[in-house]
């Protein structure tokens, strides 16, 4: 397994990104496209892992805020085919290293509550109520690296 990455939205990794999310997000829960490609797409780095076959099984994505002291961690997807093999926990992992390699000092999310055990395993703490975003519940979660 590979995990590569990328900032140019015309690559193929940003491509299989988008693929995956596409198959979680919009087909899979129903999100509009046009909530799930936003205008901050160029402004992230994206991560896909790949399998040893070169096919793209997770993504997500980091969006700095503008005083470059925190990331928001996003769009993050395993296709369905291979939850539970610990992919979730690489990739993040992965985007967590790449924050913390380049200054980042947090890195917060708007967690789906059917999500939120993961990321409390992985170290995230719930900060404030829960609320709706593209329909589904969420809360927001953050980890200082």
């Amino acid at each position: 397994m590979k995990i590569k990455q990328t900032r140019d939205t015309l690559s193929t990794v940003y491509l299989d990104a988008v693929k995956i999310r596409n198959t979680i997000f919009v087909q899979g829960q129903g999100v509009p496209l046009s909530i799930e490609i936003d205008k901050n797409e160029a402004h992230c780095i994206h991560f896909v892992l790949y399998d040893d076959d070169d096919s793209p099984l997770a993504t997500c994505r980091l969006l700095p805020n503008k005083q470059k002291d925190f990331v928001t961690l996003q769009r993050m997807a395993v296709l369905d085919t291979h939850q539970g093999l610990g992919l979730g926990c690489k990739i993040l992992q992965a985007a967590e290293n790449f924050a913390k390699e380049q200054g980042f000092r947090k890195v917060t999310l708007h967690a789906q509550i059917s999500a939120y055990n993961f990321y409390a395993k992985n170290g995230y703490t719930p900060v404030g109520e829960q609320f709706l975003e593209a329909g589904i519940e969420h809360i927001t979660v953050e980890k200082f690296l």
